[in-house]
């Protein structure tokens, strides 16, 4: 036994494999002080790395924080040790302090983060980080391809895109629509799949068919495979160093299944015990992997138990001067909560994006017309920008171009991007929506500007986690470290005739609900023109929601307005103006709202029509100015009347102009259905002119 051992680590010196134990030793020490400090009520909460540290310090010994990208999960602590995070560093992120180098004080402990180790910021979802990933690494091929130079990033031709998790999240869709994805790319992306045979109190046999993943994914075209006992360094380093090199090679990504143990509970806020028995948890003390690493260096390398003695107490000095140093630190101010919801330094609602058009003829265009024309713009001016989504090319086989027209889009926004810029800035993407965004989300970390297409409303429901839990929070949740400015165009809305419940769906105030994000909704072609161009020059994410019945309209037809037009965020257009009642509105209601305020003309009756154009942030002055004028307000709306956008501003004006107002406010919506195939259901479910003119008669004479 002890030669087949001095073979195997005839790869490592004795300093490599003691350094190597020194950082096995402090993240399980580190771990052990944060349960103690738990107890103690001096942190708030414990995830440990307990049973990984082996097979993480051997994927350490072969990945460079200055080189290599890291996409991780909570147990990575000994990884990230091996990159150079110190314990007292982990021990601000324990306590919540505001120096806390991964989030401030604004996520749980062992949510990885630090950008100066190219350490992307980790969330609790599991399995985003995937995506993320294969997003990051997509966007690194495509900086070497356009800038050798890589003036737009930081980029190394051997780079590998580390991203870990735990065989439960193997479960998760998003898991394999990033794998998919890397495989068909053979993009640099290096998994590990850390199996300690339980997600939280389910077993993988429960988890996952046969039990093993590696087996499972053996059929991927370009995937590199590799099964390894996680708990031996040696078998671990050796492992790793082949699946470094085949992705540094640039034959593709590869997958490390290592089966390691979890000699603690899922988190100290499981008790293992009521799940596990006894035999079991005492058969994995015996693979414990600071157990076998300390036989090695006694039996191989000669390194005594008073050598080992004198480490470990090394380690325990070292971790507990961290700690207590840590404790010493003020958490964040309470003044500083907002910090990093949005970005900084680029206001989206200021005087900066408020240009003047320039109109180049007189020929109205649609907004299908104007949206494409501010997309071939803003690409020439600014080759960060990428688009992506379901069939937004012309055709993903680029030899095909010469024969066929083009597809561009279900609603032709794209048509022609293509063939102007190239299939590196225009390409298809899988019919997955969680794919779409989790990749624009990576490529935005690292600097590029993704413009993700999702080609209808009613689909973009399986991307929900990316956008709530990641997209939002990128930046808040980093502490400013890292930003993903994407813009997430989407087609929304009804009134088509036979869209039926999925394809007429609205639904904007599951967004406008969510801090961090900027939601618009543009009901002329001029605007919607003018937003785009704010949308993709701000540094914040954007949900640009393009009503599908608004693209071809005649009447919000407008010139071309030049390359540089904006409108700035949270700025409503006042498209007519009135005395008796404020009608506020956005989207295909805007028209509606037109046609009624004109048959109400006819009566004598003064109506003022906001647009609100941006949903969030919103035109609240401009809403105040017009109550305040004319003392009645009606709020018109597409999406459902109950828990709708208007009720937030019905409930804003009743707590701030109550006692300007003549009668209560009244909204109108949709009724709380789905909405129906049939045009007459239709049309009964959906607000109409009719129905907009009745609710303002009755607010008048209330």
């Amino acid at each position: 036994m002890a030669e087949e051992l001095a073979t195997q680590a005839a790869a490592l010196t004795r300093e490599q494999v003691l350094a190597a134990y020194r950082l096995m030793l402090t993240s399980r020490r580190v771990d052990d002080k944060e349960i103690q400090l738990k107890q103690q009520n001096l942190v708030f909460f414990q995830i440990s790395g307990a049973g990984h540290e082996a097979v993480q310090v051997a994927a350490g010994m072969h990945l460079s924080p200055s080189k290599d990208w890291f996409f991780p999960y909570y147990r990575d602590r000994a990884l990230m040790l091996a990159l150079g995070m110190t314990p007292y560093e982990m021990f601000l992120g324990s306590i919540g302090a505001e120096s806390g180098p991964d989030s401030r004080g604004r996520q749980m402990p062992s949510h990885w983060g630090k950008r100066t180790l190219h350490v992307a910021s980790s969330s609790s979802p599991t399995g985003t980080q995937c995506l993320q990933g294969v997003g990051f690494a997509e966007a690194g091929r495509y900086l070497l391809a356009v800038d050798k130079a890589s003036s737009l990033g930081e980029v190394a031709e051997d780079e590998v895109v580390y991203v870990s998790l735990g065989e439960g999240t193997t479960s998760e869709g998003e898991f394999w629509e990033s794998l998919n994805t890397a495989c068909n790319k053979r993009l640099p992306v290096l998994y590990l799949i850390q199996d300690n045979g339980y997600a939280i109190s389910v077993p993988v046999d429960v988890q996952t068919a046969g039990g093993s993943i590696s087996r499972l994914v053996r059929g991927f075209p370009n995937l590199a495979v590799y099964e390894v006992d996680g708990c031996d360094l040696l078998a671990s380093f050796q492992v790793l160093g082949e699946a470094v090199a085949g992705v540094r090679a640039g034959r593709g990504p590869a997958l490390v299944h290592a089966h390691v143990v979890r000699p603690y509970s899922h988190s100290l806020s499981d008790d293992e015990r009521l799940y596990r028995p006894e035999w079991e948890r005492q058969a994995e003390r015996e693979r414990d992997p600071l157990r076998r690493t300390a036989q090695l260096l006694q039996q191989v390398f000669g390194v005594t138990e008073d050598e080992l003695a004198q480490l470990e107490e090394e380690v325990n000095r070292e971790v507990n001067q961290a700690a207590e140093a840590a404790l010493a630190e003020r958490q964040p101010p309470p003044e500083s909560w907002a910090a990093w919801i949005y970005s900084p330094s680029v206001d989206p609602t200021s005087e900066a994006f408020s240009t003047k058009p320039a109109f180049a003829d007189d020929a109205p265009k649609t907004m299908v017309d104007l949206l494409n024309a501010c997309l071939r713009d803003e690409m020439a001016r600014d080759e960060r920008i990428v688009v992506l989504g379901e069939d937004v090319a012309d055709a993903s086989r680029e030899e095909f171009l010469a024969e066929v027209k083009g597809k561009g889009g279900v609603f032709k926004v794209t048509f022609g991007l293509q063939r102007l810029y190239g299939s590196r800035r225009v390409f298809n993407t899988p019919l997955a929506e969680a794919n779409i965004i989790g990749r624009a989300i990576g490529m935005a970390m690292r600097g590029l500007k993704p413009v993700a297409e999702i080609q209808f409303f009613d689909y973009i429901w399986p991307a929900y986690m990316q956008l709530r839990n990641e997209l939002a929070t990128m930046r808040w949740r980093s502490g400013g470290q890292w930003a993903a400015p994407v813009v997430v165009r989407v087609p929304i809305g009804g009134y088509l005739k036979g869209g039926g419940p999925y394809h007429s769906q609205s639904g904007e105030v599951l967004f406008t609900h969510i801090p961090g994000l900027r939601v618009v909704m543009p009901s002329t072609a001029l605007d919607a023109n003018g937003l785009l161009r704010t949308a993709i020059r701000c540094d914040d994410p954007v949900i640009f929601l393009e009503h599908k019945h608004l693209y071809r309209q005649t009447h919000n037809k407008a010139p071309y307005p030049g390359p540089d037009f904006m409108i700035p965020f949270g700025q409503a257009a006042i498209v007519r103006e009135g005395e008796d009642l404020t009608i506020v509105t956005y989207g295909a209601t805007v028209v509606r709202s037109l046609a009624a305020a004109k048959l109400l003309a006819e009566e004598g009756v003064s109506v003022e029509i906001l647009d609100l154009r941006s949903l969030a942030p919103y035109d609240w002055e401009a809403i105040a100015t017009s109550v305040k004028k004319t003392n009645r307000l009606l709020v018109v709306h597409e999406d459902c009347l109950s828990f709708g956008y208007g009720a937030e501003i019905a409930a804003r004006v009743a707590d701030e102009l109550f006692f300007y107002l003549d009668a209560p406010v009244r909204r109108l919506g949709a009724k709380d259905s789905f909405v129906p195939y049939a045009p007459e259901l239709e049309d009964v479910v959906l607000p109409q002119v009719e129905d907009i003119y009745q609710a303002a008669r009755e607010l008048l004479r209330a």
